[in-house]
This record gives structure tokens, C-alpha cells and sequence, in this order.
């Protein structure tokens, strides 16, 4: 997919800047790969995992604000066999298939528009304030403003977690 979207948008991989950014909508492996072949990092601010269930992600250049999602065209695996008639079995014929096939006939793509700005994505590097309502650190200008009131996301209610009893009295300090 990486290499795919290197040609589409006309960029070098792997990338020592942060012109290319990457939003992958699966967790696991193929981010691994991902990781490797576009140099774009969860650390660096280039890479981000929305975990969606789908192995497909979005390659955006963020000086042209040209965006692309590539995904596996739903034939791929069938055809990995006739790219590979003497692969030994379906996971052979993937493997080797996959390397040699076209780009257009492994891959389905789709010009996307964000539904964030790039400069709202990659937020605000090193800013950092309070939140009023559970006293948390908020970085890189996440936090979000409710009734005149900086808050928290999760405070706002964009939790992936719930609050429950501590387990044990070194947790006591922490909200429940």
C-alpha cells in the first residue's frame, strides 16, 4: 500500500520528514509494515492508528493536502494464484503473488478529504494545559472547551475506558 501511494502522490519513501502522513484503519501487522516502508512513526506525529478492523490507510501529503485511501481489492487473494501457479499452497501463493502483481489489480483506491485539517491532526507540539474538571495533563492542544470551560476529551465524554474500584491501595488516589 505504501509503495502504492509513494507513486500515486509522487514522493520518495521512506520519509525523514514529515510531509507524508499515514492514518491506518487496522492495528497489528500491517501497520509493522507500514511503519517500515513510509518511515512515518505514532511518535513522530506522521502515523496514526484508527483501529477500524479494516486493513486499508490513507496517505496524505501534507504540502499538497492530496489525500489517498488504499485498500486490497477484494479479488486479490483469488488472483494471487494465477500471479503464482507453483506456490505450494493459498498462503505461497499470497506471498509470492502479492510481490510480482500490479499495483491497480492488488489494490482499490479512492481519493479522501480528512475530516480534520492536517495542522488540527498533527495538533500543537509542546502545548499543554489543565483539565478543570479531573486536574489531568492535556498536550498538544487536545483538550476541548465546554460551557467556557477547558476540559479533558475523555471528560467530554470520549472515553475508551471506564472507572472502576481500585484494585489495590497503591490505586487509591486514582478517580472512580
Amino acid at each position: 500500500m505504501a509503495l502504492y501511494a509513494a507513486e500515486i502522490l509522487a514522493l520518495d519513501l521512506p520519509r525523514v520528514d514529515k510531509r507524508l502522513l499515514v492514518t491506518t484503519e487496522v492495528d497489528g501487522c500491517a501497520v509493522d509494515g507500514l511503519i517500515v516502508a513510509t518511515g512515518c512513526r505514532v511518535g513522530s506525529r506522521t502515523l496514526r492508528i484508527l483501529d477500524f478492523g479494516k486493513v486499508a490507510a490513507t496517505f496524505t501529503d501534507t504540502c499538497t493536502q492530496t489525500s489517498i485511501r488504499i485498500f486490497p481489492a477484494r479479488d486479490a487473494r483469488a488472483l494471487a494464484r494465477e500471479y503464482a501457479p507453483h506456490a505450494w499452497n493459498r498462503w505461497d501463493a499470497m506471498l509470492a503473488g502479492y510481490q510480482v502483481m500490479p499495483f491497480g489489480r492488488l489494490f482499490q483506491t479512492q481519493p479522501v478529504r480528512s475530516n480534520m485539517t492536517v495542522s488540527e491532526i498533527i495538533s500543537k507540539p509542546g502545548k499543554q494545559t489543565i483539565c478543570n474538571v479531573c486536574g489531568e495533563e492535556v498536550i498538544n492542544g487536545r483538550e476541548v472547551m465546554e460551557h467556557g470551560t477547558i476540559i479533558c476529551r475523555g471528560c467530554a465524554g470520549e472515553n475508551y475506558y471506564r472507572f472502576v474500584e481500585p484494585l489495590c491501595e497503591a490505586t487509591q488516589n486514582v478517580k472512580s
